[in-house]
């Protein structure tokens, strides 16, 4: 494997070996880099994705919690107000029976004044005739007109039962007109009371609708916000999936263009260094050191092949028999197995 070299040679394959080795080893070390970098600023987004998703998670989690808040409170409200709109019902029922008898009252008590004022007319004209008579006649003067006892009895039947009309006709229509007043005030007093808690029903109920729709309103609001919270979520995720296949792909694509620089700048298509194989037989794997006996692409000694498991001559093996041996050599001596290196 070592071989004399004379020095022109061998101080051109140094330099060269030298500006190739830099320039390859500069190459690799941006090859290397470049990838991990970008994907370490994916892996940034990616944490930070992750966080976001935790505190919209959490806020959802407050949310959903104000949610049932609203909605339980939304059929509270619901169920009251439909308590309230039973009352009222009933309420506005009442009301109407009430506003019937009423209404029946005031004809009767219309009939009764009517009665009353047939009556008034009746008693005024009695009166009139008494009058005009001279006045009712007194128990003397039935005394002295009558013929007989028989007749003054009679007279005095008579003038009694005047009497006990007219007082019974004046009892009678005073009596009515306060009845009647009274049942009239009575059915309006109990109309306006059950008119004023309907009103009161039918406030409380509204005020009660009011609270329902704004819980209604919150709960949907509430509703909405949670859904554009977990689609946020969703779209996080799936950044983050995509950040993930671009991370491999780069981290993918920065291992092959690795192995790629190595292959090229270090070892091209040979298992060492591509500088060295040219220095050594300018690739030809069928070239013989006449001077040293060293064989094949990578010069190899035929005692250092055979110690490698080589069978024959160097230079007689095939392309990637050469390849296998000089890659082991390679690994245990690295480029101080060579000369040119």
């Amino acid at each position: 494997m070592l071989r004399i070299l004379a020095p022109t040679r061998t101080v051109f394959a140094a330099l060269t070996g030298g500006l190739l080795l830099a320039f390859a080893s500069t190459l690799l070390l941006v090859s290397l880099t470049a990838g991990p970098a970008s994907a370490s600023t994916l892996e940034q987004k990616q944490a930070a994705a992750r966080d976001r998703i935790q505190q919209t998670s959490e806020a959802i989690e407050s949310g959903r919690a104000d949610l049932e808040a609203a909605q339980s409170e939304a059929a509270d409200a619901a169920a009251r107000e439909s308590d309230l709109s039973g009352l009222l019902s009933n309420g506005e029922r009442r009301s109407a029976e009430l506003a019937d008898q009423l209404d029946q009252a005031e004809k009767a008590l219309a009939r009764s004044k009517k009665r009353l004022a047939r009556a008034r007319r009746y008693l005024a004209q009695h009166l009139v005739a008494v009058y005009m008579n001279g006045g009712e006649p007194s128990t003397l003067d039935m005394a002295l007109g009558a013929g007989s006892f028989d007749e003054l009895t009679t007279g005095t039947e008579y003038l009694s039962a005047i009497e006990d009309t007219n007082e019974r006709l004046m009892d009678r229509v005073a009596d009515l007109r306060r009845e009647l007043d009274g049942k009239v005030d009575g059915l309006g007093e109990a109309k306006q009371a059950i008119d004023q808690h309907n009103a009161a029903l039918a406030s409380a109920r509204d005020q009660i609708a009011s609270v329902r729709a704004e819980a209604e309103s919150s709960a949907a609001s509430l509703a909405s916000a949670n859904a554009a919270k977990a689609a946020q979520i969703d779209s996080l995720k799936g950044d983050i999936a995509g950040w993930q296949k671009r991370i491999e792909k780069q981290q993918r694509v920065s291992a092959e263009q690795a192995e790629e620089e190595v292959e090229q700048d270090l070892g091209g298509p040979y298992s060492i260094p591509t500088y060295i194989v040219m220095c050594e037989s300018g690739g030809n794997y069928s070239a013989v050191n006449s001077s040293s006996g060293a064989g094949g692409a990578y010069q190899i000694m035929p005692s250092t092949w055979e110690a490698y498991g080589g069978k024959g001559l160097p230079q007689d093996a095939s392309k990637a028999e050469q390849d296998r041996i000089a890659a082991l050599i390679w690994a245990d001596s690295g480029p101080g197995a060579w000369s040119c290196a």
